[in-house]
């Protein structure tokens, strides 16, 4: 395995509990990258444990989001893990700010491959959650991977389909399709006559007056005091250019209808990006053979970054997310 550098301080965007005890782990997948890890565990538990792995938002580090959930989560009595996903944060994996709607569904199964493995961990009783544009690959994991019992994606995004036909379906026709590619294409030429790849940028800033609300609402996470962090890639600079470039020719979400295990997709009904939810429950939800173990719920007045950290008035339904881990993890 690779070696990392691990920060042992406390540098998350959330106060750390005395209630769970906590410590930096590392797991491969079966690409060789290393993978770092927050792991949190319910003080003076015993036996084998209920576990989740926990991933998101898209761009994020775990110590932001992802984080918040597997704390909270471990709080709730399961064993937790929050991960840096391949070429990002403190996890391994050359060329940095990278991403692969391969190699990050794996990211995810090599994180249920070490669950499974450790002596405190029920290996019938794993979980996932999977946050934003990881909700995606949530739902991606679970249709793959018959370990995992009990999914949830929240405010989720499907990065293919963003990839492929932009904002709200925006560009959803060939010629925009074409021209994404012709420019990416072009940039692939630059980046290696450049021996390095340029970034595309995190979050706007200065934030520009006429931005979109969904805009602001990033930079009112990823750039102020609330959720910025010096690893998050939307805190910084951003992905390559090309660093999404596979996600506009490999959709997701091919096979979510075949999940039987059980699913819980939610979303703010107040967010940009709810369409994305509805829409993939309902795909979710055509012919499925297990229909009746998966959920929608929408969470009235809360907007996309309300279900990172809870916008400063609770929105993150922790209390379902806990019933619904004991319901089906058992």
């Amino acid at each position: 395995m690779e070696m990392l550098s691990l920060t042992q301080e406390w540098d998350k965007t959330f106060a750390k509990s005395d209630k769970v005890d906590h410590e930096k782990v590392t797991f491969h997948n079966r690409y060789g990258i290393t993978l770092a890890a927050d792991l949190y565990r319910p003080k003076h538990a015993e036996g084998k444990l209920a576990a989740l792995a926990v991933s998101g938002p898209f761009g994020a580090v775990k110590e932001q989001a992802s984080g918040l959930y597997a704390q909270t989560m471990a709080e709730r009595g399961f064993l937790t893990i929050a991960f840096d996903p391949s070429f990002t944060g403190e996890s391994g994996g050359t060329p940095r700010y990278m991403a692969s709607p391969d190699i990050n569904t794996e990211d995810f199964q090599a994180a249920v491959d070490y669950l499974s493995t450790r002596s405190d961990v029920d290996p019938e009783k794993i979980g996932i959650i999977g946050i934003c544009g990881w909700g995606g690959l949530a739902l991606n994991t679970a249709a793959l991977d018959t370990r995992v019992k009990a999914t949830v994606a929240s405010t989720m995004y499907d990065m293919a389909r963003i990839n492929a036909k932009g904002y709200f379906d925006s560009e959803d026709s060939e010629p925009a399709r074409y021209e994404k590619r012709k420019a990416l294409n072009a940039q692939r030429t630059a980046d290696y006559k450049a021996g390095t790849y340029a970034l595309g940028g995190g979050v706007v800033d200065p934030l520009p007056e006429d931005a979109p609300f969904f805009v602001k609402d990033y930079y009112d996470y990823y750039k102020t005091s609330r959720g910025y962090h010096a690893r998050s890639l939307n805190s910084n600079g951003g992905w390559n250019i090309i660093g999404c470039m596979s996600f506009l020719n490999q959709p997701i979400l091919q096979y979510s209808g075949e999940i039987r295990s059980a699913v819980l997709i939610m979303h703010g009904e107040k967010a940009h990006s709810c369409y994305m939810s509805k829409d993939a429950f309902a795909a979710m939800m055509q012919n499925n053979p297990c229909p009746e173990n998966k959920e929608l719920l929408l969470i009235p007045d809360a907007v996309h970054t309300d279900l990172y950290d809870g916008g400063g008035k609770d929105a993150i339904p922790f209390d379902k997310l806990e019933s619904f881990f004991r319901t089906w993890l058992k």
